[in-house]
């Protein structure tokens, strides 16, 4: 390689010291921590914000838009983590509760006494352990004495988001800043070592 050259680039690149590019890399990662952590911490929010409209029958639907919109554009905020995770990650029990309850009403309409001796019968049978399992056998009962109960769809009360593999606000562009901060550091690092032995 021309040394000339190496030594005209040198005089200016010589300059920019790689611990530039590493106080940088360290303070955009820090920065980037700090928003991430910020993301999740307002995933929670919204998530109990959804919990507590499903307790007290309140706006569901909204609260929910809420947190799908938050978690789709927003990196770290995934809903479940661990081996022992929930999934889906949103279960409204509450919900449930209500159609499970709206289908019982139901069943008295066609049959007075039928839902009790579903009752009865599910209980004897050990079926009653969960709401899911109670309606279950609800809903076969009735199929056996001529009622078809529909049953209830998971998309009404479970749900699952997604959150961003990267997302354009502070803790994504700090990390970008991080990240090139880091190759900036390691280049600049391996250049002074190369002029140095040519130089």
């Amino acid at each position: 390689m021309d040394k000339r050259l190496l030594h005209h680039i040198w005089r200016y690149l010589r300059k920019i010291h790689p611990w530039y590019f590493l106080a940088s890399a360290i303070i955009a990662g820090s920065v980037s921590i700090v928003a991430l952590r910020h993301n999740n911490e307002h995933m929670i929010v919204l998530r109990n914000a959804v919990y507590q409209a499903d307790k007290t029958n309140g706006d569901v639907e909204g609260t929910l838009q809420d947190l799908r919109g938050y978690v789709f554009s927003h990196m770290n905020t995934s809903l479940a983590s661990g081996p022992n995770a929930v999934h889906p990650p949103i279960q409204l029990k509450y919900t449930y509760e209500r159609l499970q309850a709206a289908q019982q009403e139901g069943l008295g309409q066609n049959n007075s006494q039928l839902y009790g001796q579903a009752q009865k019968t599910c209980e004897a049978e050990g079926q009653t352990a969960t709401a899911q399992s109670t309606i279950l056998c609800i809903q076969d009962y009735a199929s056996a004495h001529g009622i078809q109960l529909a049953s209830i769809p998971e998309g009404l009360y479970k749900f699952d988001f997604v959150s961003a593999k990267w997302s354009p606000d502070l803790a994504g562009w700090s990390l970008v800043i991080a990240v090139a901060s880091l190759i900036g550091f390691i280049i600049s690092l391996l250049y002074r070592w190369f002029v140095k032995m040519y130089l």
